[in-house]
């Protein structure tokens, strides 16, 4: 209705949705800046000294798990599985409040960052949906909303908008609020929603222009026997795609114990494991492994076929320590690595295509 439309409630819930997208898209380019950099100063400091990580990687993630049970509670892990549980209905606005703070987004971001700085092997895609729902949810301290706005609105706009921000395109925020919208009772708000996840996906754009993840290809699969590559790489894929799940899942259930007991013991052993692993594969398993993937794709040849285990085995280490960031980068570059050891398998297909 009309007076729904021009409502000062309504323009102020509009106006706050929209300036926090865009306030999202442009700490998701800040972030990405500074994980960039603490990816790339750690790989410049393991190519001149390689048994430096044995140092650093450990120490680095002590320090992480130390600043963020004292500083930053609520920050661990990758951020969406967080996002998702303050978009469920039974989560009550206490816990929201621990894991959807400020506090939890700025230190997602220094402590993301510092693990890159340390070597472990995490991205930053599931933190900045993490990043994005606390803001805007942390608008709602500032801007009285009725307590449903609260509760859904502003969570899964944020996260949407972070995963437009992260990803810089909009369409796949999009989907993402289309996806948990469905599941809620919220369609009234979708437009104004859909519309924040466009703007801070759109801020990212004009910011950061308009950037492809691993670069592009234009090789296609060209004859009809070419085909079979997709099931294999689908049956493949998925096979180890869900064994590295499973690892995450069961190791995090069993190791509860001792990490409530020994946080800082777990971090130091996880970072030497990530170093150990770094110097087995030549400095190509720490950090996000967006280098390595670019190599592979524009290649089209596999590193060492071990890339993709070794990648594996690191992001475990790396989650498993109970240090904030996510595995999505890293999960790529390892299917990327897997891509180029079945292309060997498969010769006369296009390894690129494959890749």
């Amino acid at each position: 209705s009309s007076r729904k439309l021009f409502s000062s409630v309504a323009w102020q819930i509009r106006v706050a949705l929209w300036g926090g997208a865009v306030l999202v898209g442009l700490v998701a380019i800040v972030f990405a800046e500074m994980a960039d950099g603490a990816n790339h100063l750690f790989a410049l400091i393991v190519n001149n000294y390689p048994f430096a990580a044995l140092l650093l990687s450990p120490l680095g993630l002590i320090a992480i798990a130390w600043l963020t049970r004292n500083y930053f509670h609520g920050a661990e892990g990758s951020g969406i599985p967080q996002t998702l549980a303050a978009l469920d209905p039974r989560t009550k606005g206490g816990v929201q409040n621990r894991i959807l703070s400020v506090r939890v987004a700025v230190g997602k971001i220094l402590m993301a960052t510092l693990g890159l700085l340390s070597g472990a092997s995490i991205g930053r895609e599931g933190p900045t949906v993490h990043i994005g729902a606390a803001i805007m949810f942390s608008l709602g301290r500032w801007v009285k909303y009725p307590p449903h706005y609260l509760q859904r609105a502003l969570i899964l706009s944020g996260g949407a908008a972070g995963v437009a921000a992260a990803f810089n395109t909009p369409l796949a925020g999009v989907v993402f609020a289309i996806e948990e919208i469905s599941r809620s009772f919220e369609e009234n708000t979708s437009g104004v929603m859909l519309t924040a996840v466009i703007f801070a996906g759109m801020t990212a754009l004009i910011m950061s222009g308009n950037y492809t993840y691993f670069g592009s290809t234009d090789v296609l699969f060209t004859y009809g026997s070419d085909w079979i590559a997709i099931p294999i790489c689908g049956v493949a894929g998925g096979l180890l795609g869900g064994l590295f799940s499973q690892i995450l899942i069961s190791g995090s259930q069993k190791l509860v114990p001792f990490y409530r007991a020994h946080p800082l013991w777990l971090a130091g052993l996880c970072g030497l494991a990530v170093a150990i692993i770094g110097l087995v594969s030549g400095n190509l398993t720490y950090g996000t492994g967006y280098a390595e993937a670019q190599q592979i794709i524009s290649e089209g040849e596999q590193i060492t076929p071990a890339y993709p285990f070794l990648k594996m085995l690191a992001t475990i280490a790396s989650y498993l320590s109970g240090i904030p960031g996510g595995i999505f980068a890293p999960s790529l570059a390892a299917g990327a690595g897997l891509g180029a050891d079945l292309a060997t398998l498969m010769p006369g297909i296009s390894a690129t295509a494959i890749i």
